[in-house]
This record gives C-alpha cells, sequence and structure tokens, in this order.
C-alpha cells in the first residue's frame, strides 16, 4: 500500500476517488484515499507515521482544496472484544460528507 504525505496531498490538490475515513478509538480518524487507481494511507512528513486526525473536521479541513468524488466512513466496532465474543471482521461502512455541517 502507498504511502501519500499529508502536506504533498495538501500542496498537490489532486483528483480523490476514494476517501476512506477509518475510525480508530474515540477521536482518532486514519486515512486512506486512493488516486489514480492506487490506495494508500496518509502519512505525516515529520514523523513517517500514518497521520493521525483528532476529528472529522480536521480532515475536511485537511482535503478542503481537493476533488473528493467519494468519502466514507468505515467504523471496526471493538465492542465484541469487550464482552468476550470473538472479533468481528465486519465493518459498517456509511457516507462521509466533505462539507462541513454547521
Amino acid at each position: 500500500m502507498l504511502k501519500y504525505i499529508l502536506q504533498d496531498i495538501m500542496s498537490n490538490k489532486p483528483n480523490i476517488e476514494v476517501a476512506s475515513v477509518e475510525s480508530h478509538e474515540m477521536s482518532l480518524y486514519i486515512l486512506r484515499l486512493t488516486i489514480a487507481g492506487k490506495q494508500g494511507v496518509v502519512y505525516d512528513k515529520s514523523t513517517l507515521r500514518p497521520m493521525p486526525f483528532r476529528s472529522t473536521e480536521h480532515i475536511r479541513e485537511a482535503l478542503k482544496e481537493c476533488d473528493v468524488a467519494h468519502a466514507e466512513l468505515i467504523h471496526l466496532s471493538p465492542y465484541d472484544e469487550m464482552i468476550g465474543n470473538p472479533k468481528s471482521e465486519r465493518a459498517m461502512v456509511l457516507p462521509f460528507s466533505m462539507q462541513n455541517q454547521t
């Protein structure tokens, strides 16, 4: 999987086919992008680690200059494991609006 550097995405403003926002724990999101048919995770240039977004608004702000054809929120629930059930591999995929709703 490719590594997309957030700072490069923000300056180059590519056409994004799919923006997948993965919800991990409370207030922690990882962003996967598909650009020109190639999927990759968004990384921070300074740490060379996946960029931790602390809110969905942070993601909207980072991609506000980009053309995003489709966006989705992917939520994996930790609750099965919390009650002793096997980890569920089923993810809830919801539409994600790139527009600020306020």
